[in-house]
């Protein structure tokens, strides 16, 4: 088998066995194939796409390039949920207490967030103490005692798709449906869980910017996990503006917070409430999203939820008191942006208060950046809120001055206008 044979029947458009696709893989995982090689496959990839059972093979050549946790001796339906990323997108820190408080194990492995996206990691982070590095033994033993551990990738898991990616960052393949679904659904596999539901983005501020294109993406990860025996749904929902009202770290875990006493805004609860619905539903713990839905609230009400963020904080050595305190969020450096004039609230740009976000120093720029938990936005008024003039829109916070660019920058992210627009958070759902 030679690579040059491979990449020209990929180049021509025909379809790749199982064996070639393994032997491509691991020969570049081992060093024995170069980079320049794997850079002309990814592009005849690119060019010529790839059949879903294609993907599904390359899926599971990536996915055993490295460590597979096993999870079997953890009772139950093991659940994990992924996000395509967004801006305000602090869902799992919600939903993982939600269902966990039921008794369905959630083995989350999470990521980083780099430019406008915020990671699940960083807002984790900012509670102090907050320990995102377990070995598989003690995450395993944490799942088994509270059904719930967020943790980040570990370092031998997948590392295909490390060097894949990197070499796909720099010869502008990034954007291969093939390749981001073999990317995300071989890091979700290997991390052993049963059932997986994939909240997948689209709009301004998602990677999918049309339902076409964000419908298509969540219909091929479905089919690879058909092919792999997994439990794969898909929820497409809307990032043409934040979600939520915080942007930020400490502010979102501040929101997910309240969201679990039942008090978080209604677009971020609708998304929380469909998110642990169907998971439930995966769990075999329901029936139907009616019955679940109940159960979700019935957790929220009765506290149960907010009690499993706490014990699954402090199991993971975060200072949880320091959560609940006054100061736990408190910004050196606000500014206030007020309305100009009488209307209705649009924020027309996801991209734009992310990237302000992390201009203020919510984010990162580069892997570098230093994150600043006390930096973000609040938005004040959500899109379609009545506005009267001099009303507060949305407020900026930072630990350093806010500079007059990052205000101005903002200015073309929202309107004020004279009626109301169309705002559907959840657009659809696959199984």
């Amino acid at each position: 088998m030679r690579v040059v044979d491979i990449i020209e029947k990929k180049k021509l458009g025909k379809n790749l066995s199982k064996a070639e696709i393994e032997f491509l893989i691991n020969g570049y995982v081992s060093g024995e194939i170069p980079d320049y090689q794997i850079s002309a496959f990814a592009m005849a990839v690119y060019f010529q796409g790839m059949s879903h059972k294609e993907i599904a093979d390359l899926t599971s050549a990536m996915m055993n390039s490295g460590e597979i946790i096993d999870l079997s001796d953890i009772p139950g339906i093991k659940v994990d949920k992924h996000s395509t990323g967004g801006v305000g997108d602090k869902t799992s820190i919600a939903v993982g207490p939600i269902v966990a408080s039921l008794g369905i194990p959630v083995a989350k492995m999470s990521g980083r967030g780099l430019g406008f996206t915020g990671g699940t990691l960083d807002k984790l982070e900012s509670i102090p103490g907050y320990k995102i590095e377990l070995s598989e033994e003690e995450f395993k033993k944490q799942v088994i005692k509270m059904n719930l551990a967020i943790i980040g990738q570990t370092k031998n898991i997948v590392p295909a798709d490390k060097l894949l990616y990197a070499l796909r960052d720099v010869t502008g393949t990034v954007d291969s449906l093939a390749l981001i679904v073999s990317s995300i659904m071989s890091k979700k596999l290997a991390t052993g869980s049963d059932a997986i539901l994939l909240d997948v983005k689209k709009g301004d501020g998602a990677f999918m910017k049309t339902y076409e294109k964000a419908e298509e993406l969540a219909k091929v990860m479905i089919s690879v996990g058909k092919e792999l025996n997994k439990d794969v749904r898909a929820e497409i929902t809307s990032m043409d503006r934040p979600l939520g009202k915080a942007i930020g770290n400490k502010n979102e875990i501040l929101e997910a917070v309240e969201t679990l006493k039942g008090n978080g805004p209604k677009d971020f609860t609708e998304v929380v409430l469909s998110s642990s619905a169907t998971i439930i539903q995966q769990a075999k713990k329901a029936d139907s999203e009616k019955e679940a839905i109940k159960m979700v609230n019935e957790v929220i009400k009765n506290g149960k939820a907010l009690e499993k963020f706490k014990e699954w904080i402090k199991a993971q050595n975060g200072d949880v008191e320091a959560v609940f305190k006054e100061d736990f969020w408190k910004p050196k450096y606000k500014y206030e942006v007020k309305a100009t004039k009488n209307g209705y609230m649009q924020i027309t740009s996801a991209v734009t208060f992310g990237i302000a976000a992390m201009q203020l120093g919510a984010g990162r720029a580069t892997k570098k950046d230093i994150i600043d938990n006390e930096a973000g936005i609040l938005i004040n008024k959500k899109t379609n809120d009545e506005v009267k003039k001099d009303d507060v829109l949305f407020t900026l916070y930072s630990s350093k001055e806010i500079p007059d660019s990052v205000v101005e920058y903002t200015n073309d992210g929202y309107n004020i206008n004279d009626k109301k627009v169309e705002n559907k958070v959840i657009l659809g759902k696959l199984v």
